[in-house]
């Protein structure tokens, strides 16, 4: 029989009932849900008709009976709103809490999860026969399908071998190393400004793809999505020409908008690369500035499809 004394408890929290709708949601919630994961989340409390886990509110006085804080399971009361429940459990904490305890109750509600070991994730998704339970689970089997190599043995802490790999640069090397690291550690921190109906755009379109390819996997769907764009690249012409034909402004755009693909048989890059050299050696073209030769080759062959069968062609 241990002899430790448990700690005196600093919180009495307390199983209550109460109304989803009227309790007070997070004002700032770290927390976020991607669409198919809500969507997914609102048809688990349909098929159960009441929450399984229960969320963590907070009264104290502070907020009235019923209209108490949502510390930690914001989504999961939206969700109970959203099909209707009328009462759902919570764990309520009426002892009065300093600003800085609630926001850390919060965070480590969110932040302390764990981590899923692949392996005994995927052995135990096998183990459900019904479809519709795995659906109910969030993972699918394209999504578990990445996980295929991994060994039975698991990936725990216990079972990894580590290593320490060192980097060994000649002095020629070491600045541009040193350079590489800085930037990586610059842009770490880096924000890019979009506007909000591109973010929902965004969202609606990888939904869309989770839909069609029946993954769950974020970037799998996102893969997809970039195939898709990789078998359309001349149609981001439309950035740089008019409806007339005529360009839209004088920046530079990338080749492979103009022939469709970001790369061309080798014997064609060699003949291309021949003819480039030859027309800078005769300083036809600036060095660099391969472009120009197939800019006038371009227009040299639409001026032959403009000529009339009257016209001679001109010889130089």
């Amino acid at each position: 029989m241990s002899d430790t004394i448990p700690p005196e408890p600093k919180i009495r929290p307390r199983l209550v009932r109460r109304d989803p709708r009227q309790l007070t949601p997070l004002a700032m919630n770290a927390r976020f849900m991607r669409k198919e994961e809500w969507d997914r989340l609102v048809a688990n409390v349909r098929e159960d008709g009441c929450l399984t886990s229960v969320p963590l509110i907070y009264g104290a006085g502070e907020y009235a009976e019923g209209r108490e804080l949502i510390l930690s399971g914001n989504h999961r009361t939206a969700a109970a709103r959203e099909v209707g429940l009328p009462e759902i459990d919570c764990m309520l904490i009426d002892d009065p809490q300093q600003k800085d305890e609630l926001l850390a109750r919060q965070l480590s509600h969110n932040s302390i999860n764990g981590q899923d070991d692949p392996a005994t994730l995927r052995e135990l998704y096998d183990q459900i026969e019904d479809v519709d339970w795995r659906a109910y689970s969030g993972l699918d089997d394209d999504s578990l399908n990445l996980l295929a190599e991994v060994s039975p043995e698991g990936l725990s802490e216990a079972n990894l071998d580590f290593a320490n790999v060192s980097l060994v640069f000649l002095p020629n090397e070491l600045e541009a190393a040193r350079q590489a690291f800085n930037d990586a550690r610059m842009g770490q921190n880096e924000s890019w400004l979009a506007a909000r109906a591109d973010y929902d755009q965004t969202l609606d379109t990888l939904a869309s793809a989770h839909a069609a390819h029946k993954v769950g996997n974020v970037a799998t769907a996102l893969h997809a999505i970039l195939c898709i764009a990789e078998r359309h690249l001349t149609d981001l012409q439309a950035g740089y020409t008019s409806p007339e034909g005529d360009a839209l402004h004088t920046g530079r755009v990338g080749l492979e908008t103009v022939l469709g693909a970001r790369t061309l048989p080798a014997p064609a890059a060699v003949a291309l690369n021949k003819a480039i050299a030859a027309a800078e050696g005769r300083g036809e073209i600036e060095q660099g500035q391969g472009w120009r030769l197939l800019e006038r080759l371009a227009g040299e062959y639409l001026s032959g499809l403009n000529r009339t069968p009257a016209e001679p062609a001109q010889t130089t």
